[in-house]
């Protein structure tokens, strides 16, 4: 060795001399492990480790309060739930879940029935049905009188009734017996903006309306509601704003972001990440040139079109629409997992640890766990509302996890019922503060004030069918009815007369109980209040006597010294 190097060969030159005589194969070999390792950790692979357990899958892990009935008596006797998940072995990562899912995601083809639905502030919305009877070659009709449950689906970012996630569940769902409808946000279905409001992460008055609409119309027909990705993130923050007073019996959301605040710095963190945020900022984009000569008079259009991330048209465009100071106080104050301690409502919650988009760092575990009525379902992977199954990835686990947990909650008893309100002492009570406009829209997103004035006077506006989903009670029987209520009105209206003096007295002798029964505690807490205070008073006097008491006996031993003093001099 030191002679080469003393013939003039250095160190380096030796070193090349034996890198060339390696074969290139085995460069080859070598270049093409390092890019596999590369790949797999990139990707996100999981081969391995499904490999490793025998392909058995991961386990899903379900967090509950240990006294939750929804767990023990509902979540217990679902089989999928205490299962494992194993992804489609040609699928196993998120990346190529989610991506799959965006490019085909093999849905079912059947036909929606359409109807589009103006909600108060002149906004339209497409509601596509999928009856139980469509898919059984009968004749589609919902019953005001029926028990079939209905399902409410509400879709994610930019996503509609024909995306394959939707399509999916609402196949599901369908072919067990259920009725299933899609709520769109505006905008989207192929239904242009009709008014000055814009959908958003926090925007609960459109579900909130379609669903009173829908127990307005079907009273005696359990209602369902599943939300996906941000629809699953409207979803939880309504049913936390609504608490008891909603009429949904039971309700499950999947993929929720959670936190937005905590989801933004998330997906600007990483290059994958970054990725996933200008391609949803291109979906956005291509949303607001549908409807640019709307957006162009009311938000910043040049930013908007160069927007490259989610923030950005968050920035140009949502904030200005809705109002908000800054893009961070949109996300703080849109956030569900602020709302998940006030839901009321039996509710799933399913979550993918490995979903590119929504990270587990968001998700309220304490929160899901202290709340009696949520059973928090997470697993190893699924990427994002894709958790394919089998080899020809034809099933999504979710899907099944929600319908199995859906059907369990309807053949139990622990379905949410609304509590019902004496509407007289309501009315009678509510002050002007609690009528529209409220005072609070800003914070759930959009510009028009939600008013309770409905262009009727059940509350529940004007709506235009396209392919009407078709009742049971036809114009013929309306008629009939109303011929028969007339007539029964007339031969009741002598032997009311007779009986609506004690009826007003009963009704007023009630009313006044219910007010009684309202204002005692008041006054309890009113006397409770002028004892504390009358000891405070004392208590003060007391503190006042003590701390000033050096002064005062320096002022009263200076005076009374004085007074002395005089008369001696005197004598």
């Amino acid at each position: 060795m030191s002679a080469a190097v003393a013939g003039g060969e250095s160190a380096g030159e030796l070193l090349l001399r034996a890198a060339a005589m390696v074969p290139a194969e085995r460069y080859a070999v070598a270049a093409l492990v390092v890019l596999s390792v590369l790949t797999y950790r990139f990707l996100e692979l999981h081969v391995l480790g499904d490999l490793l357990r025998g392909f058995r899958g991961g386990r899903v892990e379900l967090v509950f309060h240990p006294a939750s009935e929804i767990y023990h008596r509902v979540a217990s006797k679902c089989r999928i739930l205490h299962g494992r998940y194993l992804a489609t072995p040609w699928l196993a990562s998120p990346h190529l879940q989610t991506l799959f899912l965006g490019i085909s995601g093999r849905p079912p083809s059947f036909t929606y029935k359409r109807q589009l639905y103006t909600v108060r502030d002149g906004g339209t919305i497409a509601l596509d049905w999928l009856l139980a009877s469509d898919l059984e070659a009968a004749d589609g009709f919902i019953s005001k009188d029926a028990s079939t449950p209905l399902v409410v689906v509400v879709p994610g970012l930019t996503s509609d009734s024909a995306a394959a996630y939707v399509k999916h569940l609402v196949y599901s769902m369908a072919s067990k017996g259920w009725n299933v409808v899609v709520s769109n946000h505006r905008g989207l279905g192929g239904v242009s903006i009709t008014s000055d409001c814009f959908y958003n992460a926090g925007w609960t008055e459109d579900i909130r309306e379609v669903i009173n609409y829908l127990h307005h119309r079907y009273p005696k027909i359990p209602l369902f509601c599943v939300g996906t990705s941000i629809g699953a993130n409207i979803l939880v923050k309504y049913l936390g704003e609504e608490g008891e007073n909603t009429p949904v019996a039971g309700a499950a959301s999947i993929c929720s972001p959670w936190d937005l605040l905590i989801g933004d710095r998330f997906i600007s963190r990483k290059f994958v990440q970054r990725i996933y945020d200008k391609a949803l900022a291109i979906g956005l984009k291509g949303y607001a040139k549908l409807h640019q000569p709307v957006l162009a008079r009311l938000a910043n259009w040049e930013g908007i079109r160069k927007s490259r991330s989610i923030r950005e048209f968050d920035h140009h465009a949502t904030c200005i629409v809705a109002r908000y100071e800054t893009v961070d106080t949109y996300y703080r104050r849109c956030s569900s997992a602020s709302f998940v301690g006030n839901v009321s409502v039996p509710l799933l919650c399913i979550n993918a640890l490995d979903d590119p988009l929504c990270t587990r760092e968001a998700i309220p575990w304490d929160e899901c766990r202290a709340n009696k009525n949520i059973v928090l379902a997470t697993t190893p992977n699924g990427g994002h509302l894709a958790f394919f199954q089998g080899l020809t990835a034809g099933r999504l686990w979710w899907v099944g996890a929600t319908s199995e947990f859906l059907c369990a909650l309807h053949e139990s008893s622990y379905m949410h019922r609304r509590k019902v309100q004496d509407h007289v002492l309501h009315s009678s009570l509510e002050s002007s503060i609690d009528k529209s406009p409220y005072v609070n829209i800003m914070e759930d997103g959009m510009v028009a004030p939600v008013t309770s004035d409905g262009p009727g006077d059940d509350g529940s506006p004007s709506n235009h069918t396209v392919d009407e989903v078709e009742l049971s009670d036809t114009v013929g029987v309306k008629q009939q009815n109303e011929v028969s209520s007339e007539k029964h009105n007339e031969h009741a209206s002598g032997v009311n007369g007779k009986s609506s003096g004690s009826a007003n007295q009963q009704g007023e002798a009630a009313y006044t109980n219910k007010l009684h029964e309202i204002i005692a505690p008041v006054k309890r807490s009113l006397n409770q209040l002028t004892r504390y205070q009358g000891r405070s008073v004392w208590l003060l006097v007391y503190i006042a006597f003590v701390t000033s008491w050096p002064l005062l006996g320096s002022l009263a031993f200076i005076t009374f010294r004085k007074k002395f003093r005089n008369p001696s001099r005197a004598k």
